[in-house]
């Protein structure tokens, strides 16, 4: 088996998985017969850009597409007020809704995707930060999950792996004397640039090392194995990505 070795940077990372997601069959079905919500955030920034042009809808600038962000740099008072979440119902973009609004009217054969902040790369699980004191917006989507079946994706860069259990984090933050932001597990199971790759070219990607300097900070490296065909494949993927800006507001 052929293998072949490649770096990604975070911005890069987020544009492949946008890229893949935007060609998943379980996510485009449910976009044309059912509801897509994408949950506003920085990585779904990327992917409701290329969901959105993948059935025809244009007009998305992802210029405000997030609630709490950590950043280096203060986010601008410009900005415009975040219009909502991605809302597609059969194939039509729901302008100015939230996850809140329609979670609890989604059922089977629907789709949620959600971002992270932390996922654990052996298990595939992955947990986000909180600090709305009833939830924030996991509270609408596990009950959607759980109580409906309602299929959660949950897009995340390898850049916010983390060691050990997720449960065990979660269980650290949330003690009664801890301090900061709450952890809480998602519902649904992590989709990496790893699960991109494989879904994209049938392609094997492993992280084997990461970290840089001068604007390379937080990237990672892969080693990637296939075919001759797939791994082709690959390299025009990670060519297509690899000069992805970093994400500015």
């Amino acid at each position: 088996m052929k293998s072949i070795q490649f770096s990604l940077t975070p911005a890069a990372g987020k544009q492949l998985i946008a890229l893949a997601l935007a060609q998943n069959q379980t996510v485009l079905s449910a976009a044309k017969e059912h509801t897509v919500v994408i949950v506003a955030g920085t990585t779904n920034t990327y992917i409701a850009k290329a969901v959105l042009e993948a059935i025809g809808e244009t007009g998305f600038t992802g210029r405000h597409f997030f609630r709490g962000v950590t950043s280096g740099q203060p986010v601008p008072a410009d900005l415009p007020e975040m219009e909502g979440d991605v809302v597609i119902e059969k194939g039509r973009w729901i302008h100015g809704k939230t996850i809140q609004e329609v979670a609890p009217a989604l059922r089977a054969g629907d789709v949620i995707l959600k971002g992270a902040n932390a996922v654990d790369l052996q298990t595939g699980e992955a947990a986000v930060l909180i600090g709305h004191p009833a939830g924030g917006t996991l509270a609408g989507i596990f009950e959607a999950c759980v109580g409906r079946r309602v299929r959660v994706i949950v897009p995340v860069g390898v850049e916010k792996r983390v060691d050990g259990p997720i449960s065990m984090l979660c269980l650290l933050c949330n003690d009664p004397d801890a301090s900061g932001a709450r952890l809480a597990p998602a519902p649904g199971a992590a989709y990496t640039e790893m699960d991109a790759i494989c879904e994209l070219t049938g392609a094997q990607a492993h992280l084997i090392a990461a970290g840089g300097v001068c604007g390379y900070e937080g990237i990672a490296w892969f080693q990637c194995t296939g075919t001759q065909e797939q791994l082709e494949k690959v390299q025009r993927y990670v060519q297509r990505v690899r000069n992805t800006p970093a994400y500015q507001f």
